[in-house]
């Protein structure tokens, strides 16, 4: 009997040197106990080979049989874990553009209840492609929703870092991503957030040598930056490529918010705007403040301006201005109209590139 305690030993010990499966190594050992039990039920009494490995051949079946209990034990300890974790989770899998996993249904269940959104304003929301410019104040809370709310492909250009004074307000970063820049931060955070999404972080500025090469990869563009001249050189790239744009801006307690959407008749920001204000006029929000709340405020419902536009439920902001008053918590709409001398949508408009 020693003998074949041996013989699996070194069968185990050569299989693990060379690399062969356990499960394999298993097989092997099992095919001797085979091939030992068999000489015992062949072999007539007295047989050298019998006597070499124990004479009878009951230890042997005792042991294969202690051992398919111990494995049948085994099986069904696996398949009680497995009833008690629950199916396997395909979070960390994303399913195929288009398709919907049984966890995604469930994540979006919400909005496909809706009548309005539904299933086919959720596939919608999977293969859109949308671009927000600026990870602040107003680009934290619309970035978030349009991951929570399942927009497929989402990408993001800033190229600012974390500052400590930016957490007051811009909800997608956190303490401990201080110094990292900001699309990165954000690119973690929608991901953690949701896992089926595709996040496209670019660490740099929106500038005019690549402003329409970038819009061009994207169906809706997202305007959450401070500063004129971004906003002006977004408007314009927007209406030359037919792309709607939604854009919001904070001052203090005051934001507003408006879909710029020249495809379908709308005036553009700088219909608007026409020319920026003179210095001291606007100040930033590190010069003026800015309530805290306020760019969850305008930047959800930049989000929140996106879905509809996405997936065609209700009434957006085309062609018109919402203004809240965080301090007096009032909202008015009023309506823009298009200057046919505007120098970017208007009847003689000449291509610039402020």
């Amino acid at each position: 009997m020693a003998l074949v305690v041996i013989m699996a030993a070194a069968l185990w010990g050569v299989g693990m040197a060379m690399g062969t499966p356990r499960r394999m190594r298993w097989a092997m050992i099992g095919f001797l106990w085979l091939g030992v039990v068999l000489l015992h039920l062949v072999l007539p009494a007295g047989n050298p080979l019998r006597l070499a490995t124990g004479e009878s051949a009951a230890p042997w079946l005792l042991l294969g049989g202690g051992a398919a209990l111990v494995w049948v034990y085994r099986q069904g300890l696996r398949r009680l874990r497995a009833r008690a974790d629950g199916p396997p989770s395909d979070d960390a899998v994303p399913a195929a553009k288009g398709k919907f996993s049984e966890t995604e249904l469930n994540r979006y269940a919400r909005h496909i209840v809706l009548r309005e959104i539904g299933g086919t304003g959720q596939r919608k929301l999977k293969d859109a492609r949308v671009l927000v410019i600026g990870a602040g104040g107003l680009g934290s809370p619309a970035l978030m929703y349009l991951a929570a709310s399942g927009v497929g492909t989402i990408g993001v250009i800033d190229g600012d870092v974390v500052e400590g004074s930016n957490l007051q307000r811009q909800v997608i970063h956190t303490d401990d991503r201080i110094g990292m820049p900001k699309v990165f931060s954000a690119e973690a955070a929608m991901k953690a957030l949701n896992p089926f999404i595709d996040v496209r972080p670019y660490n740099r500025r929106l500038t005019p040598d690549i402003a329409t090469d970038l819009f061009a990869d994207y169906d809706l563009i997202l305007d959450g930056t401070d500063n004129f001249e971004t906003r002006y050189l977004a408007n314009e790239v927007a209406h030359r490529l037919g792309k709607p744009l939604v854009s919001g801006a904070l001052s203090q307690w005051e934001g507003q918010l408006s879909v710029f959407d020249t495809a379908s008749g709308t005036p553009c920001y700088r219909c608007i705007f026409p020319e920026p204000p003179a210095a001291g006029l606007a100040p930033t929000c590190a010069e003026a403040g800015v309530f805290a709340p306020l760019p969850g405020i305008v930047g959800t419902m930049m989000a929140g301006e996106a879905v509809k536009l996405i997936t065609g439920a209700g009434e957006t902001l085309r062609g018109t201005m919402l203004i809240h008053d965080a301090l007096y918590s009032d909202t008015r709409r009023i309506t823009l109209k298009k200057h046919a001398d505007c120098p970017v949508c208007g009847a003689t408009a000449e291509e610039t590139s402020t």
